[in-house]
């Protein structure tokens, strides 16, 4: 018990040494951008927009790429790093130059296809106790933060990848997410028939996650099996999966989200509908607990082009925290 005590202890003073740094690095960047840019970076609080997120290109609120310069740019980078790890921040650079691959491919669609376009908002004043977030988006990326005192909400975060591999040119072989494909086939293959039978629930993918951008959603269904039903290796490789969507986060959120997937860990469920033989075409997986929904959906381009979410069903956009902040001062 006292070892439990100061674990939490020690979680609680990392993750507010996280929010002053992700405060500060946001004070920098509305530091750096005259009034004019200022007005645009931030919005108040509790705009609608805060919740109105988005993984395909369109305009978004916020300050783009585009209208910053080098040392602006850089600001953003640093504001990233206090939320993500190095792995995380990897992906985002590389999720964004794989704008350029899909510019050089896609020669009808090339005007669409932008690094520029990708764009930060900050929502309220970045603030020691009152309520304030952020949001990083563009293209196949939206990393949403909302923050009050020591708490931070990290969920939803959607990265994405079209192309999954580069087939052609001078980036060919990469695959930014190859990570989140890679550990799901390995706990596919530790199933035996009968549990491969219940995983499967269906024989197509579904275009694209199920969740989309809904600004919340709740348990899907309660298909699929059950880490209950699984054996010490198979449960290990569970984790593992889910730690690789985790890992994208700096220590501290990356802890309070394994945290919430253990809450009725035993009831978390595996699921996986469409081609099940790797580069055989679309298919999609789901690891779904009673407080968080992780999807992974390959469907489009024969199965090239992924999507990725982790969603908090009490804690998406800090719906708890809020919840917390609004009864306590009410």
């Amino acid at each position: 018990m006292h070892a439990f005590r100061f674990a939490l202890v020690v979680l609680c003073l990392a993750t507010g040494c996280a929010q002053a740094q992700m405060r500060a690095a946001a004070e920098a960047l509305v530091a750096s951008v005259d009034s004019a840019k200022r007005s645009k970076l931030v919005l108040p609080f509790d705009d609608a927009q805060r919740t109105d997120w988005h993984y395909t290109p369109r305009s978004r609120p916020g300050l783009a790429f585009a209208d910053m310069d080098a040392k602006q740019r850089e600001a953003v980078h640093r504001l990233l790093k206090t939320a993500l790890s190095e792995i995380g921040h990897r992906k985002v650079v590389n999720i964004v130059e794989l704008e350029l691959v899909l510019r050089e491919t896609q020669f009808g669609l090339s005007f669409l296809r932008d690094p520029e376009k990708y764009a930060i908002v900050i929502f309220g004043t970045p603030d020691a106790v009152k309520p304030w977030g952020w949001r990083f988006e563009g293209h196949h990326l939206s990393l949403s933060f909302t923050l009050r005192g020591d708490r931070i909400a990290s969920t939803p975060s959607f990265f994405g990848a079209n192309p999954s591999e580069v087939r052609a040119g001078p980036r060919k072989g990469l695959r930014v997410l190859s990570a989140e494909e890679d550990e799901a086939r390995k706990l596919f293959a530790l199933l035996d028939e009968g549990q491969k039978r219940t995983v499967v629930i269906d024989a197509r993918s579904y275009g694209d996650i199920v969740t989309t951008n809904k600004d919340r959603v709740s348990p899907i269904d309660n298909r699929g099996l059950e880490v209950k039903a699984m054996n010490p290796a198979q449960r290990a490789q569970l984790r593992k999966l889910v730690e690789v969507y985790a890992g994208n986060f700096e220590p501290a959120l990356r802890t309070a989200r394994l945290a919430r997937v253990e809450e009725g860990f035993e009831n978390v469920r595996f699921a996986w509908a469409g081609t099940t033989a790797r580069g055989s075409g679309p298919h999609y997986y789901r690891i779904q607990g009673p407080r968080f929904l992780i999807e992974y959906d390959a469907s489009q381009d024969d199965g090239n082009h992924v999507h990725t979410v982790w969603r908090d069903y009490d804690g998406d956009f800090g719906r708890d925290l809020l919840r917390d902040h609004y009864t306590m001062h009410h």
